[in-house]
């Protein structure tokens, strides 16, 4: 099964690349360059991984990633950056973010963390639907 990614990024040179590069490894790539079209995609769409620039005008990196994960805490998301400050990662990290990687982030290390962030999510939907089914048969009293 292939990785769903929501690559969002204001660098439209950057997001076009990168998302060519990530298609060719076979990952099903969505792209958005502002954060409030992305958080529009995420209602409209699913998505395994987001991938999401921290400097943005506008709707800034964190501000969408408290967003989203308020909205649907089951989402991975990815932050990249070319401005990394140890602050702005532990920050991104106590909001919910699965990880913070410094642009150029090395294609390899990235799809490696897309697939760590896939299986987490299948893992925690998993674990939603059992609840939600023990909820409904503990209702039901079968």
């Amino acid at each position: 099964m292939s990785e769903k990614v929501l690559l969002v990024d204001d660098e439209v040179d950057f997001l076009d690349t990168l998302s060519e590069r990530m298609r060719t490894r076979g990952m099903e790539v969505a792209t958005s360059s502002t954060g409030v079209e992305a958080l529009q995609k995420v209602e409209k769409e699913a998505y395994d991984v987001i991938i999401l620039d921290l400097m943005m005008p506008g709707v800034d990196g964190l501000e969408a990633l408290k967003i989203l994960k308020a909205k649907r805490p089951e989402l991975q998301v990815i932050l990249l950056t070319g401005h990394a400050t140890v602050e702005k990662g532990i920050e991104a990290m106590k909001l919910g973010a699965m990880d913070f990687l410094e642009k150029p982030a090395d294609l390899n290390l990235l799809t490696e963390k897309i697939k760590k962030a896939q299986a987490k999510k299948m893992l925690i939907v998993e674990k939603q639907n059992e609840d939600k089914i023990k909820k409904i048969l503990e209702e039901k009293g079968w």
